[in-house]
């Protein structure tokens, strides 16, 4: 407590550089650093640039004190790249130690080290917060996570497996303390890239229909794909608001596209257009919509920001710029051109049915249908990734690397891929089967460690970690609808789990943004006002 520093200017006393692994796997990586508000400490200066602090108790910052605080952690990981911890001040924390939050930044191990390395390393670093609790104003208790992406899916991970058993060896090697909780009370995901041992299934079932010029191979491994994902999602049991069942049927081009899933995912899909309505004030320009969006990434060191997006005083960057995935770059021929300004809702509604009247519009009651999910993907929805999405049939995908072996080389990790190909690819499935089968250096296989990566294996009854984990209070699952990065059904499919989950989960806000793409989607608002909002308004649940 004698080795706090202090910005004066922002009034914020905080720590660089602390170990949170007694044996760490990357000492590089595995370190944090802690931000308060000022008003929390009594600090004396020590004459050598370090202060001696103690807890005000009695000091408040916007209705928050030293002794109920919220503790808030970035997840800042897209395409699940390492975290570098900060070596000095960070600006971007005072948006947070303004509103009373402590901040926590933590660096952790990224998709080279292999899954589970990144996950593990945040659990060590909230549980060395709580070791610390005596020490530390606020109350530990209230922990946040938040990120996009890799960010949003480890912050998945991180909320639907608290105190998950599968993660004790891998926090035991690098020496974490064991004796805490690393559970946390809410978690907020933007766009994230996560369920992934059925990701592939989902983009083809929903993207499949506007892919063009397949081999005839491919093409089989679409439409196998697509009919696994409807068996997987037959056998999770999800319910809608109602109670009802949600499955998918066999449509007449022999792909699932019906059932109460379907009509589901089409309602989701209007509600983000009617809420896009009614949202927007007409005129409207699509080009400065997504331009203003700021994002809420903390700009890493050596990089420049692009322009004066974001809400860290400019200071940051697109996900795309570092996440490492593969795209494919050409606009796709069927999607629309929404850009430039529309004078009215009619207008804007008559540019997305530019190729083919797919939205029906009442100009009376200024509220839009579609005629169907597949019209949507084929007019709008991006498809930027190629068949084998995230488990590259190339093994190029950063998730191909996050289910390496620790070696920076990918791995395949899809079995319903595997099964698939077993007709279309006889070799190629020998190649999935022989990674499928392979075990990590702790000899835990690469299944354990695909569950251990799916929320859906702690928050759904299908799968045998149902409720063997610590689920957070407090859901935000927000994404960009017109991303072509990963299915809408990634983040629908859990958020639906988590409002299935039962009294242990007491609120899921979850939206799908219309107009936009792979950021931190909101529907108005910046990234971090919102969040701060958010937080705020679980705390007095």
């Amino acid at each position: 407590m004698s080795k706090w520093l202090y910005n004066k200017t922002d009034d914020v006393y905080y720590q660089l550089g602390l170990s949170y692994a007694a044996n760490p796997s990357d000492a590089k990586y595995e370190n944090l650093a802690v931000f308060v508000p000022g008003s929390y400490f009594d600090g004396t200066d020590n004459g050598d640039g370090t202060f001696t602090a103690k807890i005000d108790a009695k000091s408040t910052v916007r209705g928050f004190s030293a002794k109920d605080a919220p503790f808030v952690m970035p997840i800042q990981t897209p395409g699940y790249a390492a975290l570098e911890p900060p070596s000095a001040y960070v600006p971007a924390a005072k948006q947070y130690t303004d509103e009373g939050f402590i901040f926590v930044y933590a660096g952790a191990r990224g998709r080279d080290s292999g899954a589970p390395s990144g996950v593990t390393d945040f659990k060590a670093a909230i549980r060395y917060v709580r070791y610390n609790k005596e020490y530390l104003p606020g109350d530990t208790r209230n922990y946040f996570t938040y990120g996009m992406s890799g960010g949003g899916a480890q912050s998945a991970i991180l909320g639907a497996a608290g105190d998950a058993p599968e993660y004790e060896p891998y926090l035991q090697e690098i020496g974490a303390v064991m004796n805490e909780s690393d559970a946390v009370l809410g978690s907020m995901d933007w766009c994230p890239i996560t369920n992934l041992n059925v990701a592939d299934a989902a983009y083809e079932w929903e993207l499949g229909v506007a892919r063009t010029n397949l081999s005839a191979e491919t093409k089989e491994v679409s439409d196998g794909l697509s009919k696994e994902f409807a068996l997987y999602i037959n056998s999770l049991g999800l319910k809608d608001e109602k109670g009802n069942t949600l499955t998918l049927e066999q449509s007449a081009d022999g792909l699932y596209h019906a059932g109460t899933y379907y009509d589901y995912l089409k309602g989701v899909i209007e509600t983000s257009l009617n809420n896009f309505l009614a949202d927007t004030e007409f005129p409207y320009n699509a080009d400065e919509q997504k331009a203003a969006l700021g994002q809420n990434m903390i700009l890493p060191a050596g990089w420049k920001p692009r322009g004066p997006r974001g809400t860290a005083g400019g200071n940051a960057i697109s996900a795309e710029d570092m996440d490492g995935v593969g795209r494919n770059a050409e606009k796709k021929s069927g999607n629309v051109d929404l850009s430039g300004t529309y004078a009215s809702a009619a207008e804007y509604i008559s540019a997305l049915n530019a190729n083919e009247k797919w939205v029906i519009y009442d100009e009376k009651s200024s509220t839009a249908k579609i005629t169907s999910v597949e019209s949507f993907m084929r007019n709008v929805k991006q498809l930027q990734k190629n068949v084998g999405a995230f488990d590259d049939m190339n093994g190029a995908q950063p998730e191909n690397t996050l289910f390496g072996f620790g070696n920076g080389k990918g791995a395949h990790f899809d079995a319903l891929m595997a099964n698939v190909l077993e007709k279309a690819n006889p070799a190629l499935a020998e190649e999935y089967k022989n990674d499928l089968a392979k075990t990590d250096s702790l000899g835990i296989s690469m299944e354990k460690r695909a569950d251990m990566y799916n929320p859906m294996y702690y928050l759904s009854p299908a799968y045998s970690g149902y409720k063997t984990a610590k689920a957070a209070k407090f859901w935000r699952v927000h994404a960009g609808i017109f991303q072509g990065d990963t299915a809408i059904s990634t983040e629908l499919a859990y958020s639906l789990a988590l409002k299935n989950y039962g009294s242990e989960v007491e609120s899921v806000d979850f939206a799908e943004v219309w107009g936009l793409y792979h950021t931190e989607a909101e529907r108005n608002g910046t990234s971090t006002q919102n969040l701060i909002s958010w937080i705020k308004d679980c705390l007095k649940k």
